[in-house]
């Protein structure tokens, strides 16, 4: 129909400036091209040069109100902001908990319209809620070479990543962008087969503080830890740690030097469940290492039972072009309920935790700390960069 309606514009001047026997020669040749009959030839020929008046389109009515794109909101936030592809399959489980606990004053039919919609509709519909909050810092990794000979370099078959158990650990370092004197750290230790997560704060990198908060996550998983994968640093590379996990029968590995991407699992969680959350301020006080541990709590219950993620399934190259595909989006506690290696008496007490706690309460919880995190930061003096250069004094001239 286009290409038709191209082929009588395009005659149309020349029909309208021609002699009798010229139209009836363009009226033949436009007939035989299109298959129009010559009335209707010569019909729309006049036609194509009269200015078509377009009427408006009447735009359709928003599939969801303002009603629905709140409570997403509200839902979005209690989630800490995932995208539209984590978002979308637990938004089942979440509405009907968020309107339980009184935190969505929704109908039935506005709760259904919510729950129906699609993660690139979510996207669309939190667009504007999305241009927040972007920060840059810094490592603090030293290389530990003392032990790095004892230590193999993990490869892709040193864990089963299918087995909880494997774990990444990391440090992200609370310096606020000024690495002089003492401050704090986070140390995150990630699942790789669930993505369960624990942070915990310590006061320095020293090897006593990060092996003692390793040894207390490990009692706090919900599963047995089977093997440690770290960084070169120094305050893993030990002795304290070696012997740890040669007692405990554990597998020990570390990344290549230079190779960041080696621990891309806990990496992602320290934006993900470290600086989103405290950002990159300095935090150097014992009342500040309170403060995170608090956060920590609060912030490992509504992630590992809440925040839903993506495992890689494959990635393929052709060329210079990678194709990866992602599981549907599902939370840490899902992963570990579902999988048959983890022991019934966990998933009990787990399932007894899921169902006792508010998860938007737990959400204003962690503001309100980490308000209070960020009143202790700013409120005290901080180090300077340098030490200062004194004048020297003025000679007494007086006499």
């Amino acid at each position: 129909m286009a290409s038709r309606k191209a082929i009588t514009r395009s005659q149309a001047v020349r029909y309208r400036n021609g002699t009798k026997a010229q139209k009836a020669a363009i009226v033949d040749s436009v007939c035989q091209v299109t298959g129009y009959h010559r009335d209707y030839a010569r019909r729309v020929l006049r036609a194509a040069l009269t200015p078509r008046i377009v009427k408006a389109r009447v735009p359709r009515a928003p599939t969801y109100g303002p009603e629905v794109i709140a409570a997403l909101e509200k839902c979005w936030a209690v989630l800490n902001a995932p995208a539209g592809k984590r978002l979308a399959p637990v938004l089942a489980e979440l509405v009907p908990l968020l309107r339980g606990h009184g935190e969505l004053d929704i109908d039935d039919d506005t709760a259904a319209a919510l729950m129906s919609m699609s993660a690139a509709t979510i996207d669309r519909r939190l667009a504007k809620a999305k241009t927040r909050l972007q920060v840059k810092g810094r490592s603090h990794t030293k290389p530990g070479s003392l032990l790095k000979s004892r230590i193999p370099m993990r490869t892709w078959a040193d864990h089963d990543e299918n087995t909880p158990g494997f774990v990444e650990i990391d440090l992200v370092g609370h310096e606020g962008g000024n690495p002089r004197g003492e401050f704090c750290f986070t140390l995150t230790v990630t699942d790789i087969a669930t993505g369960w997560t624990e942070n915990r704060a310590v006061r320095n990198k020293a090897q006593k503080h990060v092996f003692a908060a390793i040894t207390d996550v490990v009692e706090h998983l919900p599963f047995p830890i089977l093997g440690i994968d770290s960084d070169n640093g120094s305050e893993f590379i030990n002795a304290h740690l070696l012997r740890y996990c040669q007692d405990k029968e554990l597998k020990f590995t570390r990344s290549r030097s230079g190779n960041k991407n080696d621990g891309a699992h806990v990496e992602q969680k320290n934006w993900t469940h470290v600086r989103q959350l405290v950002g990159y301020l300095r935090y150097d006080t014992d009342a500040e290492v309170v403060l995170l541990n608090r956060i920590w709590e609060q912030q490992g219950l509504i992630a590992n039972h809440f925040y839903p993620q993506q495992k890689l399934i494959s990635k393929v190259r052709d060329g210079a072009k990678v194709t990866k595909r992602y599981d549907t989006a599902t939370t840490p506690y899902a992963r570990v309920m579902t999988h048959p290696d983890v022991k019934a008496m966990p998933k009990r007490r787990l399932s007894k935790t899921h169902a006792s706690f508010n998860p938007a309460a737990v959400q204003r919880r962690i503001q309100a700390l980490c308000n209070e995190l960020l009143a202790l930061a700013t409120a005290k003096g901080q180090p300077s960069r340098k030490p200062a250069v004194t004048a020297p004094a003025q000679a007494d001239l007086s006499g």
